[in-house]
């Protein structure tokens, strides 16, 4: 982990007030107290796969219309997901097999 939280800012490519989104979660992720890594939006690689490499500590979208329902489920499994637009926490999903003996 870094010294500072970090977080994985991502903006649909397509979108269409890119820069609108790109300042909305830069503002909360600096309300939070992140720093924030964003995602290259040219990149073929799975967002979970991305945000693992980067090694952050949340996701920030700036809605959850950004992401598909199986992005958000596969993030989920590596970070929480925090949106801009309606303000949501959507947490990371337990580890079930924490703690099992045998």
């Amino acid at each position: 982990m870094r010294k500072v939280p970090t977080a994985f800012g991502i903006v649909a490519p397509d979108s269409d007030a890119h820069k609108w989104h790109w300042a909305q979660i830069h503002r909360l992720a600096k309300h939070l107290g992140y720093a924030v890594i964003w995602q290259p939006d040219d990149s073929v690689i799975p967002l979970a796969d991305q945000a693992r490499k980067a090694d952050v500590d949340i996701a920030i979208v700036a809605s959850p219309d950004h992401l598909g329902p199986l992005e958000l489920n596969s993030l989920m499994a590596v970070v929480d997901v925090e949106s801009v637009v309606p303000r949501l926490t959507f947490s990371r999903w337990a580890d079930t097999h924490a703690g099992r003996m045998g």
